[in-house]
């Protein structure tokens, strides 16, 4: 008789990861815990036009909506209830739109566990007035019905319990997954062939507190060497702005989104240093995988920023103080940098490590 525990995954765009931070999680959830428990991944069908039944043991699920947007409302809704049928624990992965539905836990007698997402997401910039609203009401939601939070950074764990009077526990997202490409590679040398030279590389979705204007800015007035900045640029209007204004700059290189992880690992790897301009991230995904490819950080200073990177990242705050850390970096404090982040991200952001936390968790419920 198999008495495995059933996982169920809501929330994500689905496995094998191909969009985000949460979908990096499941992904490696699945690959880390399959031989613990029974896990179903919720998987938006849209994104995968191939529908395998099964990854690494987890069991797929496609449902033909959009996972974000006024859709995802729906989405998570739908995914929730099928979830409720036949859990025994729900791992519920950023409750921002629809956190509403967590109590429905209580009609079927389920476990749910809620991973809240980056600091204070009801106060991103992108949203307005009312969407703002709508997605402080879904987090205390979530947070007060959740039979376990979990925040990814500890300013995090201090805010849900400051502002939602709720206990979380810290569990922080994995980098190792990522891995070092040679600049000759010949899958890519050719149609990247600015590797060859000194590069500055950042990757952000384009919004407005991931301070792409920032960088750019920078930029305009450093000419030692390029930026190469990853964007999804056409999702918003912040975006299509700066890619228009920008575009045929000498000093930059802008490419839209990369979904290829080794592609994208190529072009992060081999940058001379890696600039880091998110203001609203938790445990940023993308610092900690910077991190892990041992690359030099320039981050922008906020204080979960400094926490993440143990307070030893260089740190800016506007277009000018970034231009004097740039105009500063010798090759000294550049090596310095690239042992740090590489001895913090092999201690703290693996998954290995971060998979037995949300089995010790799982267990305990």
């Amino acid at each position: 008789m198999n008495n495995k525990k059933k996982i169920h995954i809501v929330g994500t765009h689905g496995v094998p990861a191909k969009y985000g931070g949460f979908e990096t999680l499941a992904d490696f959830l699945c690959q880390n815990l399959n031989e613990d428990y029974e896990i179903t991944v919720y998987c938006n069908a849209h994104k995968y036009p191939i529908k395998d039944e099964y990854y690494f043991g987890a069991r797929l699920k496609y449902l033909k909506l959009e996972a974000n947007g006024f859709k995802g409302i729906f989405y998570d809704l739908i995914t929730y209830v099928q979830a409720l049928l036949s859990a025994d624990v729900i791992l519920y992965l950023s409750p921002v739109g629809s956190g509403f539905i967590t109590p429905l836990k209580f009609l079927f007698n389920k476990k749910v566990i809620v991973n809240h997402g980056g600091l204070n997401e009801w106060e991103r910039e992108k949203l307005n007035p009312i969407q703002k609203v709508w997605a402080k009401f879904n987090h205390r939601i979530a947070a007060k019905f959740a039979d376990i939070n979990i925040a990814d950074n500890f300013l995090y764990q201090k805010r849900l319990k400051e502002i939602f009077n709720a206990d979380s526990k810290v569990i922080r997202y994995g980098g190792d997954h990522v891995n070092k490409i040679e600049a000759d590679d010949q899958r890519f040398s050719k149609k990247y062939s600015f590797v060859k030279y000194k590069y500055a590389v950042s990757v952000s979705r384009a919004q407005l507190d991931n301070n792409i204007h920032i960088v750019l800015e920078a930029f305009e007035n450093f000419e030692d060497y390029k930026i190469v900045l990853i964007s999804n640029w056409g999702i918003s209007k912040y975006g299509i702005d700066l890619k228009e204004k920008y575009k045929d700059h000498p000093n930059m290189i802008l490419l839209d989104a990369i979904y290829d992880k080794d592609e994208l690992d190529y072009i992060r790897g081999n940058g001379y240093v890696y600039i880091h301009s998110h203001s609203r991230c938790g445990t940023a995904p993308s610092l900690v995988e910077a991190m892990s490819l041992e690359n030099a950080i320039i981050s922008f200073d906020v204080a979960t920023n400094r926490e993440t990177t143990e307070n030893k990242a260089i740190f800016f705050s506007d277009s000018i103080s970034l231009v004097r850390q740039l105009q500063e970096l010798t090759e000294n404090n550049l090596n310095k940098s690239k042992k740090e982040m590489m001895k913090i991200a092999s201690k703290k952001y693996t998954w290995e490590n971060i998979s037995k936390e949300y089995r010790a968790i799982i267990n305990s419920l």
